[in-house]
């Protein structure tokens, strides 16, 4: 499983989705799941992001899937970007 990190910022629509229902948010964590994608830690920030997301996926098509299918409904923009553990970055350079 590969390891993503996810930026999202809550729309206006979305905003009012989550005050009327913040367990919303676990919600889209269990829809996240059933798209092969595992939650691995969750953040809420202040700044331009309003959450961010470390995640497991089996590749990048399944973190496509989750952006468009959380993107489509208007709630919410993203931005996913794959990460590695410093580590295996590490190794890398010695190759």
């Amino acid at each position: 499983m590969a390891t993503y990190v996810i930026l999202s910022t809550l729309t206006d629509e979305g905003r009012k989705t989550f005050k009327e229902n913040p367990k919303r948010l676990l919600e889209v964590n269990k829809e996240l799941t059933k798209m092969g994608v595992k939650v691995k830690e969750q953040y809420a920030l202040l700044g331009p992001y309003d959450f961010v997301n470390i995640v497991e996926a089996p590749n990048n098509d399944a973190i496509m899937r989750v952006s468009i299918e959380l993107g489509s409904r208007g709630t919410v923009q993203i931005m996913s970007l794959p990460a590695k553990p410093i580590d295996d970055f590490l190794a890398l350079l010695k190759k």
